[in-house]
């Protein structure tokens, strides 16, 4: 698999991942299909504030992504990466893939102050991999007010 950024022609493949995602047990609540359409469509107007990086098959189809949030953190001292959604087909989970997009998302940050992510407790596979990564937990609750959204 090569790790790459995500290019014009990967939305077919984006959108579906998104879709193939949200509906995972492992993820708390589905989104609408329109989410993914938008979030592509920023990736392509050279956002500063969202990145994504595939892992892409010899054919150069993308079979995992993470998807990226830039923000700052007073907290941290610095630029946070937010690993907003990290996900690798099923049937190639354990091959590493899911390391790499890590390190890609690292080596493109190398100036970040904080790499931060959310994981569900149902999860625990994907918890292993980034507690082995150094990724450590924070005692926060999330909370969230979601405002309507109109694109």
């Amino acid at each position: 698999m090569e790790i790459r950024e995500i290019l014009p022609w990967d939305k077919p493949y984006f959108c579906q991942m998104v879709h193939d995602f949200y509906a995972l047990p492992a993820v708390a609540h589905p989104i609408p299909d329109s989410h993914a359409e938008h979030t592509f469509d920023l990736l392509m107007s050279d956002t500063a504030y969202a990145r994504c990086f595939v892992a892409a098959d010899e054919r150069d189809i993308p079979k995992a992504y993470c998807l990226c949030a830039v923000t700052w953190s007073n907290e941290a001292g610095g630029l946070c990466i937010w690993l907003e959604e990290l996900m690798v087909m099923p049937a190639l989970q354990g091959q590493g893939i899911g390391q790499a997009l890590i390190a890609a998302v690292r080596a493109a940050y190398p100036n970040a102050a904080r790499f931060r992510l959310e994981v569900t407790a149902e999860n625990t596979r994907a918890a292993a991999l980034y507690e082995r990564l150094g990724f450590t937990p924070l005692e926060y609750q999330q909370m969230v007010l979601d405002a309507p959204i109109s694109f």
